[in-house]
């Protein structure tokens, strides 16, 4: 019987692109943020925002874009295995997860408008498990699809090897 795969840490980092994209994203969200308290504060009449609440608006989500995206490229890490598919994420707490070759049922390849902007794409890796399905973000297009072939291919020979 074969070892079961070390928990480690993943050896391979999401595109260097994914940083940008996930700063343009948050500075989107705060350009939002910024506009709804704008519209509230002009139109409505009983909304009355005073400066420092625009000024903490903004300042907190300038902040989030100049650290996260960082932070988040430094934590995510994926790596595939001959017998596994290795995940890490998280912030504060993190997650590493494995999928074993054998327990895979589907491979799904995303890319998303802003994904699309940045030739990024997502692969999403379903099996069995309750903690549901692996999520690899940020990957470089070309290599999001050659990683769905590589995994489906790989998978499809566990399953062929088992019968």
């Amino acid at each position: 019987m074969a070892a079961a795969p070390a928990l480690r840490e993943p050896a391979r980092r999401v595109s260097p692109r994914a940083r940008l994209m996930w700063r343009v994203s948050a500075l989107v969200e705060a350009l939002m943020t910024f506009t709804v308290l704008a519209v509230a504060d002009g139109l409505v009449d009983e909304v009355d925002v005073p400066w420092w609440v625009f000024a903490l608006a903004v300042g907190a989500h300038l902040a989030w874009a100049a650290v996260v995206p960082q932070w988040r490229y430094l934590v995510h890490r994926w790596e595939v295995t001959e017998t596994a598919v290795y995940t890490q994420t998280g912030w504060w707490a993190r997650e590493r997860r494995i999928a074993p070759m054998s327990r895979i049922q589907t491979v799904d390849h995303a890319e998303g408008a802003v994904e699309r902007l940045f030739r990024l794409a997502t692969v999403t890796v379903t099996t069995a498990s309750a903690a549901g399905a692996l999520r690899i973000s940020g990957l470089d297009r070309d290599d999001a699809r050659r990683l769905v072939d590589e995994l489906t291919l790989r998978a499809d020979a566990v399953e062929g090897d088992a019968t």
